[in-house]
């Protein structure tokens, strides 16, 4: 495994990635969009570009309201907006994580891919979180 030489965590968000994305594919075809996917990813593991990654149950609940009081289950009619997984990657910077994201298999078949930088800081001017988001 190569030492990578980044420091900054990313994070690759799926979006657009549900059933309907593939279903004008052949079974030959899926599995062929499934293999270089894994090759993509894997690829990144053994040269210590990513970190962890992993697909999204496409049910779904969201939380909302003052002491969590709305409750609404989905998957939800803007499937384009819902993610559909992750990968957490460690690279120098945006430019990186964006060519990274630019190779992966699934944008021929209408994935989105959004990148965040991850941060230890809150956007509420804590300096740390404690426990996570």
């Amino acid at each position: 495994m190569a030492t990578p030489t980044a420091s900054k965590p990313f994070m690759l968000l799926f979006r657009n990635t549900g059933p309907e994305n593939h279903a004008h594919l052949s079974p030959e075809q899926r599995q062929q969009l499934v293999t270089h996917w894994n090759a993509w990813f894997n690829g990144l593991v053994a040269d210590g570009r990513a970190t962890e990654g992993q697909p999204l149950e496409l049910e779904t609940r969201v939380v909302s309201g003052a002491g969590g009081t709305r409750i609404v289950d989905g998957p939800f009619a803007e499937a384009k907006e819902a993610v559909g997984g992750f990968v957490k990657l460690l690279v120098a910077d945006l430019a990186e994580a964006t060519a990274i994201a630019q190779r992966h298999p699934g944008l021929a078949y209408g994935m989105i891919i959004e990148i965040r930088e991850m941060t230890p800081n809150c956007h509420l001017g804590v300096d740390t979180l404690a426990g996570g988001a």
